[in-house]
């Protein structure tokens, strides 16, 4: 990696941006991408359309696959899936990643999965690249220092052709997070109080960086929640300064480097920080100790409040919440606490993760599911999945009644084919709760994996903490 030429303080964004930019017009850069993810839903589309135009894919060996939108999650799955045309996208893409000599993580294989769990861990993403996929939680992958953004399927067809694209300069905003944060209040959380504050357009054109006493506590797990959760607040993209934490991750991963290059990257990756005095469009800053355990309650990641408290619109004139109240049938004066739930899921890009399984399995060990909620778990990945099961996660969500499925997207959206039912009420680990994105009519809440579990126990929506609280007032009676 050449070093910074401006001589000026910068950003991390501004490094990586400078070093990347190959021609600079009127209003645009021409930015060099380094690697290209992606997907059966839209990925098929753009490879087909680069063969009609005559065109081929210039750097192949740094463009992987992989099947994780339409692709079902059931056990003993195959091409065959619940999406209408679905095994067409599959097959498509699969046959045009073939012939265009792409690195293809298939059904089947060990490794597949979510495009933004599987890159970190096959090391695709590094400190310091751009990387793009036609999926807007690209950002997720910011976690490790990596300018990673999502793109639509022409954009990813460019940069299939040319490894550029030609963009805007995205401003640049800092959200500053300090302060020790509750054991029980996770990435999830905090991203859910930043977003209920600054608003779902709040970071709207922005390359939003997450810093802070907080951030660096936080683990990797952690930090790729932060960043997925960018998107939400309206962000062209999300990144964290890499650490130890982020090269002890990757090191030994398949597409990272090893030998005398890995030592040279890790002298370059030292630099990414953003340098005293940087400045940044936007700057906000967050107590992490003011932060309690969170859901939401209307139809976008906005409209959240604290588990027990009630919706704030009148605090922050929340847009669109007399309509979001209807839909999900929520009193404005009354917290969403308490609410009966017809089903619980744990899976998706944000919140699929071996640590997410794992604090929720802490809360299911020894427990039933309440009757009548339907609840399941989608690992985030083929090696998600397979560490789980040898830590024996998979006894516990199945012995607690959740159904235990293959690794993909799943019931994040409905147009994978699944869905819940019209007015379901569910608690879902993943990053949007828009109107019918479970099911036509769904009433989707969003909040962390162990909070999903503990409302999927008691049938309503409530708090791992709450249940804590509960255990030992249970166990003080006992013994009284």
């Amino acid at each position: 990696m050449k070093s910074s030429v401006s001589g000026k303080a910068q950003s991390i964004f501004q490094k990586i941006w400078e070093l990347h930019e190959v021609e600079v017009g009127e209003g645009f850069s021409l930015v060099a991408i380094d690697r290209v993810w992606l997907h059966e839903r839209t990925g098929g589309v753009a490879l087909k359309s680069l063969a009609e135009d005559g065109r081929k894919v210039v750097a192949p060996e740094n463009v992987f696959v992989t099947m994780d939108h339409v692709v079902d999650t059931f056990p003993g799955r195959g091409d065959e899936t619940t999406m209408p045309t679905g095994a067409e996208f599959i097959r498509v893409t699969r046959e045009a990643a073939k012939a265009a000599g792409l690195t293809l993580f298939d059904i089947g294989d060990e490794r597949q999965g979510i495009v933004h769990v599987i890159s970190p861990e096959q090391g695709v993403v590094l400190p310091g690249v751009t990387l793009v996929c036609p999926d807007s939680h690209t950002c997720t992958q910011g976690a490790f220092g990596g300018l990673a953004w999502g793109v639509g399927s022409t954009e990813a067809e460019h940069a299939l052709a040319t490894m550029t694209l030609r963009l805007a300069k995205p401003k640049t905003m800092r959200i500053m997070i300090d302060g020790d944060s509750a054991l029980d209040v996770t990435g999830k959380d905090i991203a859910l109080h930043i977003i209920s504050h600054i608003g779902s357009s709040g970071a709207k054109g922005h390359i939003v960086e997450f810093a802070g006493t907080t951030v660096s506590e936080m683990s990797i797990e952690g930090r790729m929640t932060l960043c997925n959760m960018a998107a939400e607040m309206g962000a062209f993209s999300a990144i964290i300064a890499p650490d130890d934490k982020v090269f002890d991750y990757l090191q030994g991963r398949p597409y990272a480097p090893t030998g005398e290059a890995w030592l040279a990257a890790i002298s370059d990756w030292r630099q990414l920080f953003s340098d005293e005095g940087a400045q940044f469009d936007i700057e906000h800053r967050f107590d992490a100790s003011e932060i309690m355990p969170m859901v939401s309650w209307g139809t976008n990641p906005e409209q959240s409040a604290a588990i027990g408290t009630a919706p704030n619109i009148a605090v922050d004139n929340v847009t669109g919440a007399e309509r979001s109240l209807a839909y999900m049938a929520v009193d404005a004066t009354q917290p969403v606490a308490g609410l009966s739930i017809d089903g619980a899921f744990i899976g998706s890009c944000t919140n699929a993760r071996f640590e997410d399984l794992k604090s929720a399995a802490e809360i299911l060990q020894g427990r039933k599911v309440a009757s009548g909620v339907r609840a399941i778990c989608v690992p985030g990945s083929g090696s998600v999945k397979r560490r789980a099961e040898e830590a024996g996660l998979d006894r516990i969500f199945l012995e607690a009644g959740f159904e235990w499925r293959e690794p993909g997207c799943s019931m994040c959206f409905f147009v994978g084919g699944e869905s819940f039912g019209p007015q379901d009420r569910v608690m879902s680990s993943t990053n949007r709760n828009f109107e019918n994105r479970q099911g036509q009519g769904t009433r989707t809440h969003i909040a962390a994996p162990a909070n999903v579990a503990a409302s999927a126990i008691l049938g309503r929506i409530t708090s791992a903490r709450e249940l804590a609280v509960m255990d030992a007032t249970a166990k003080q009676e006992d013994e009284a």
